[in-house]
């Protein structure tokens, strides 16, 4: 049998692809492959699932497949982006995207459309049109997502969770709730959770999620996501979190059009800060993959017979420098390089980022660095690919 694709030389052996699915992992397999690449020193992972993102319609989303080619993540789940009324621009991205969209409901039918306050008019937060919407997509959505800060619920406090509770209680999935700035109380948030519901942002600075609650609401199985974004991570509380005996059971970006040119860039950089407080590596990669995978009921394995999304990391031995949401900083003692990724045994090739929406805030610097990126870009692409003895005459002339 010809394999599409032969990964070479990891630590787990060799990795055999064939029609979009893992057929065959072990040392020294035969080399007869339509397509053979050596990994050899490299971090051999299953692709990486990013469990809070905006990727849908609205102010928050970007468009994945520029950031998942070098990145190594191959499932984007966009947490609650859409609404029941904006479901059908949510399926356009999910069929047009190289890599796997999954999602969550925003229990608010207008989902993100706008920057918040969806959830400030109970009549949007319709129990029965999300138990429909997710019964009729059940192959895109996995839960439900509730945003709970003063902004988005107003007067409303907690109805608006627990209406997400009960779409997902009828439906057999998880809640996720965004947790930020109070009314209503963290207490009230946490303790209205079930086992297997999510508290994303979990180690933000604006809600220090540190009390008595945040550990009555683990043990009883509700799970830990760091859930980045552009506000919702610091160090220090994650620090003290760590000293407690508690840790993130998922580490997520909230990879959106405010964070994804800082502070958060990526989930590989993401992951640093975990490594830069001292989390062990397989820790982390268990984070972006099993643990994700468990929470939503989603494949994510290298054995045989799984669908053959997988990503390539170099592992370089140097300081990296990372920052939280509040520009508190710390040094991860390793930087995790993507080299490549495939997503059902297809490599992702290389995309461009489109720029930022105008409604976007940018640093200076920030526009100043988009720039320089822009212009390195333009000038890497006007120079010719090679030289004349790079080139091979195609058609050669006839001797007369």
């Amino acid at each position: 049998m010809t394999w599409d694709l032969l990964l070479t030389g990891g630590e787990a052996g060799d990795v055999a692809v064939s029609g979009g699915r893992i057929a065959a992992i072990g040392p020294a397999l035969p080399r007869d492959a339509r397509e053979v690449a050596d990994v050899s020193g490299c971090l051999v992972t299953p692709g990486l699932i990013d469990l809070h993102t905006h990727v849908g319609p609205g102010y928050w989303g970007i468009d994945p497949d520029p950031i998942a080619w070098c990145s190594g993540v191959t499932s984007w789940v966009d947490a609650g982006s859409a609404g029941a009324y904006t479901v059908t621009g949510l399926r356009r991205v999910a069929d047009a995207a190289a890599v796997r969209v999954h999602a969550l409901l925003n229990i608010s039918a207008v989902g993100l459309a706008g920057r918040t306050g969806e959830s400030r008019d109970l009549a949007n937060c319709d129990v029965a049109l999300a138990v429909d919407t997710i019964q009729a997509n059940r192959d895109l959505f996995h839960g439900v997502k509730v945003r709970i800060d003063a902004e988005t619920v107003g007067a409303n406090g907690v109805e608006p969770l627990r209406r997400g509770l009960a779409a997902a209680q009828a439906c057999g999935v998880p809640v996720m709730v965004h947790i930020g700035t109070a009314p209503p109380s963290l207490d009230e948030v946490l303790d209205l959770l079930r086992p297997g519901d999510l508290v994303t942002h979990c180690s933000s600075g604006i809600a220090a999620p540190l009390g008595p609650s945040v550990r009555a609401a683990a043990g009883r199985g509700v799970l830990l996501d760091l859930g980045h974004g552009s506000g919702g991570f610091a160090f220090d509380v994650l620090e003290a979190q760590l000293d407690a005996g508690l840790r993130p059971y998922t580490v997520s970006t909230d990879l959106h059009a405010r964070s994804l040119h800082g502070p958060v860039f990526d989930l590989p950089t993401t992951m640093a800060k975990l490594l830069a407080v001292g989390v062990p590596l397989a820790d982390v990669i268990a984070a972006v993959t099993a643990h994700p995978a468990a929470a939503l009921g989603l494949t994510c394995a290298l054995e045989v017979g799984a669908p053959a999304d997988i990503a390539i990391f170099d592992v370089r031995e140097e300081p990296l420098t990372v920052v939280d949401a509040h520009r508190q900083v710390r040094v991860s003692p390793v930087r995790l390089v993507n080299r490549a990724t495939y997503v059902a045994g297809r490599l992702l090739p290389p995309r461009l980022p489109a720029p930022p929406a105008p409604w976007i805030p940018l640093t200076d610097a920030q526009r100043s660095a988009l720039d320089r990126r822009s212009q390195a870009i333009r000038d890497l692409l006007t120079t010719p690919l090679v030289g004349v003895d790079g080139l091979a005459e195609q058609f050669p002339r006839r001797s007369s």
